[in-house]
């Protein structure tokens, strides 16, 4: 079973004055009736996964919990970076977590601001990326 994890922790400067360092676009509702995150969140209903795990920096801990909550997901973690340090040590710090619960986790790691039309596909592409996942490739999109 995969354990998806969510890298919410851009500074929001790229969409001024649309987003701000205390209110990034990923906590936005830019493309659909809910944030960008919750948008991200609502895709991954129909899969069969763990709990996710979402990263974030500190500052942003009570807009990723809440909009978590209003999504009606109970069990996500939130993994809070004292200072942002780009996607590589943020996937090394959900890859560590989740090691410590399952060793043989497969993490289906997704940025928190990224729009997909086709969500069928990438459900598709997700289920054909698990299968090589479990045969020990690493899959990157």
């Amino acid at each position: 079973m995969i354990t998806p994890v969510i890298m919410a922790g851009g500074s929001g400067s790229r969409l001024w004055p649309l987003s701000r360092q205390w209110h990034p676009k990923q906590f936005l509702s830019l493309t659909g009736e809910g944030s960008m995150l919750q948008e991200t969140l609502k895709r991954l209903a129909p899969l069969e996964h763990r709990a996710p795990l979402l990263i974030c920096h500190e500052a942003h801990r009570f807009l990723v919990a809440e909009q978590v909550r209003q999504q009606g997901i109970n069990d996500a973690r939130i993994l809070l970076e004292p200072e942002g340090r780009n996607t590589a040590p943020a996937i090394a710090l959900a890859a560590l977590q989740a090691a410590e619960e399952d060793p043989e986790a497969l993490l289906l790691v997704l940025a928190a601001d990224h729009l997909i039309r086709d969500v069928a596909r990438f459900h598709e592409s997700g289920g054909h990326a698990r299968e090589l996942a479990e045969q020990g490739q690493l899959v990157t999109f």
